[in-house]
């Protein structure tokens, strides 16, 4: 039997049973979308956030694309991970010497992590192009911002939610400048979370049509028995553009750039019409999760067409047997 190894306790987390008849690992809330379109003024279109369990409630960083076309971050709260009141103003930052930090241009994509009682954003953000910047705070109410990790162009950083080896380690994809038409996921590492180094490759996109474009690492990766929970977006291209679907993966406890089984089949891709249809038609990208150990229940939070954000549900026995009985045979 799997484990989350965590051991944490979220009596509240968000959780609908499997529908009948439904035979996938992964299922969708039936009351999706759960945040739809201007959930604030100003605020046109908000998905692809990130949320974490926090005193009892959640608390939430969202990507809000405002009405000038330029996305940033805003905080939200949360008494059940449902329903949301999303700040109006933007995130501000402070510099690490107590300095108001150059206001955020254009921020997107966050990943929100807690690592040893200090909370952690990693989003894309604007330098020269789009890298990974990265802020902490300890009670959502001063947001200190650290230097950018990467130089230019890198998306999708996901840091681990404990040190391996004495690093912060994180899973990152270099890319270019505009609408990425490929990418690896690969893992850094960091002392201080100012200097990365050590690189390694993890994944490469593989023959499978649905990931053979581009890979993106998704929520905070969930420690379990089995390895390292990797839940990503896996990118294909059609006549028509992308689509993105979500994959699933398990990496090595002590090595996380080791791949031990990828699961070659998608565990969930575009089919309900808030999905397939909106600002960017046929994305499902991940961007957290909430899990509750003693029941091994798992909340997906994912955004849906670059308009939405919407919810999907597993078991992390259930879930880790699929990626078992469907291997990539592409490592």
């Amino acid at each position: 039997m799997s484990t989350l190894v965590n051991g944490k306790s979220v009596h509240n987390i968000p959780w609908e049973d499997k529908p009948k008849g439904w035979t996938g690992p992964v299922w969708r809330f039936s009351k999706n979308p759960v945040i739809g379109r201007r959930p604030f003024p100003g605020g046109n279109r908000v998905f692809n956030s990130a949320i974490i369990p926090y005193n009892g409630r959640f608390v939430g960083v969202f990507r809000a694309d405002h009405e000038n076309g330029y996305p940033n971050l805003h905080l939200g709260f949360s008494d059940d991970g449902i329903h949301w009141d999303i700040q109006e103003n933007n995130i501000t930052f402070i510099n690490e010497d107590g300095t108001p930090a150059k206001p955020i241009v254009y921020g997107y994509d966050p990943r929100l992590v807690e690592i040893e009682s200090m909370y952690y954003i990693l989003w894309c953000n604007y330098f020269n192009g789009p890298t990974i910047g990265i802020a902490k705070t300890a009670d959502f109410k001063t947001f200190i911002q650290l230097e950018n990790a990467f130089l230019p162009f890198n998306r999708n950083g996901v840091l681990f939610p404990r040190k391996i080896h004495g690093n912060y380690v994180m899973l990152n994809r270099p890319s270019d400048n505009g609408h990425t038409p490929f990418g690896d996921i690969y893992l850094s590492q960091s002392p201080d979370l100012t200097y990365w180094g050590k690189h390694r490759l993890v994944m490469k996109t593989p023959h499978y049509w649905w990931k053979n474009t581009k890979l993106g690492a998704g929520p905070v990766p969930i420690e379990t028995t089995e390895g390292w929970l990797l839940i990503y977006h896996g990118v294909c291209t059609t006549c028509s553009g992308f689509i993105y679907s979500m994959g699933a993966a398990l990496l090595d406890l002590d090595e996380p750039w080791k791949v031990l089984v990828d699961c070659e089949n998608y565990i969930l891709t575009p089919e309900e019409p808030y999905e397939t249809t909106g600002f960017v038609p046929n994305v499902i990208f991940p961007c957290a999760t909430v899990q509750d150990a003693p029941s091994g229940r798992i909340a997906i939070f994912y955004g849906a067409a670059d308009t939405y954000c919407a919810l999907a549900f597993t078991q992390i026995d259930e879930l880790i047997a699929y990626i078992k009985a469907h291997p990539s045979k592409q490592l």
